[in-house]
């Protein structure tokens, strides 16, 4: 019964001769108390304002976000990332509010 004990206490000793008491200081970065964050360079992705199912003519579903800077995602399944489509570009007609969008010169409605 004192053998479990016995390695127990031995366990016990080096885990804690592994403990060091001195003080530790963490830094963020160089200057980090000095100066202000400056994140004057940084620009945020646009924002999806609007995501819609389409079925088109040949009976396929497409999903479509709609961003906030003209810009659209067509994409086959709701998990794909897409395919982004620049605002003026024939491939894609239509816009958010429109009930059909025109995809691959074929009609799609919402």
């Amino acid at each position: 019964m004192t053998r479990p004990f016995t390695i127990l206490a031995l366990v016990a000793a080096a885990a804690l001769a592994g403990c060091n008491n001195e003080d530790h200081t963490i830094v963020a970065g160089p200057g980090a108390d000095d100066q202000p964050m400056n994140n004057v360079g940084v620009v945020l992705p646009p924002s999806i304002q609007a995501s819609k199912a389409y079925r088109c003519k040949d009976n396929s579903l497409i999903y479509v976000d709609w961003l906030s800077d003209g810009t659209a995602r067509v994409k086959k399944t709701r998990e794909e990332v897409g395919t982004t489509i620049a605002a003026g570009d024939k491939a894609l007609t239509g816009d958010a509010k429109a009930a059909s969008i025109t995809y691959n010169g074929q009609s799609c409605k919402a």
